[in-house]
């Protein structure tokens, strides 16, 4: 019997950013073992203006596939808990990415560690940042951290808010397979 694919349960941070930065394609080349998911929440959250590479790169039916969210009973009660207004409020697209991947044991692809990082860690859920993308893009050859710290400083000037590292000393101690 073989193991199915990890999947990533990119959050539309992640997706802004590697538009953005003109190097959506890397992340299969990043983890070729995974499958990238955009739930249909995110795929709402996405500008109309990256929406057409997004949909482009779930249309090569290679590496990212679209899915909707809350198939379950137990998803859309813990998604609805998450985005209560009640309370702080997680945002809708973080939530769904937590809780698909909290119920199928995925990984989540997000930025917003402020929303993401509790829940994480309280249901043992990984998680990767652009950082860590770019992280495992250097250790993996496919990037130097010359291009790295470049490709932040092109999301950046394109409207996006990706954390600054040096890229230097920076390190990813997850482990996604």
């Amino acid at each position: 019997m073989t193991k199915s694919k990890t999947k990533i349960v990119l959050d539309a941070d992640v997706i802004n950013h590697f538009i953005r930065g003109g190097k959506l394609d890397l992340l299969p080349k990043i983890f070729p073992n995974c499958q990238f998911v955009v739930l249909d929440v995110v795929k709402r959250e996405i500008p109309d203006l990256l929406l057409s590479e997004l949909m482009r790169q779930i249309n090569l039916k290679k590496s990212f596939s679209e899915e909707v969210f809350g198939k379950t009973a137990a998803e859309k009660k813990e998604y609805a808990r998450l985005t209560a207004s009640t309370g702080p409020a997680l945002g809708k697209g973080e939530s769904a990415c937590m809780v698909y991947c909290r119920f199928n044991n995925d990984v989540v692809g997000s930025s917003n560690t402020r929303d993401v990082t509790n829940y994480c860690e309280e249901h043992g859920i990984t998680f990767l940042t652009t950082n860590d993308f770019l992280y495992y893009a250097m250790k993996n050859n496919l990037m130097t951290v010359n291009e790295a710290h470049s490709f932040i400083q092109v999301v950046i000037s394109n409207g996006s808010n990706p954390k600054v590292e040096d890229f230097n000393t920076y390190i990813c101690t997850k482990i996604v397979e």
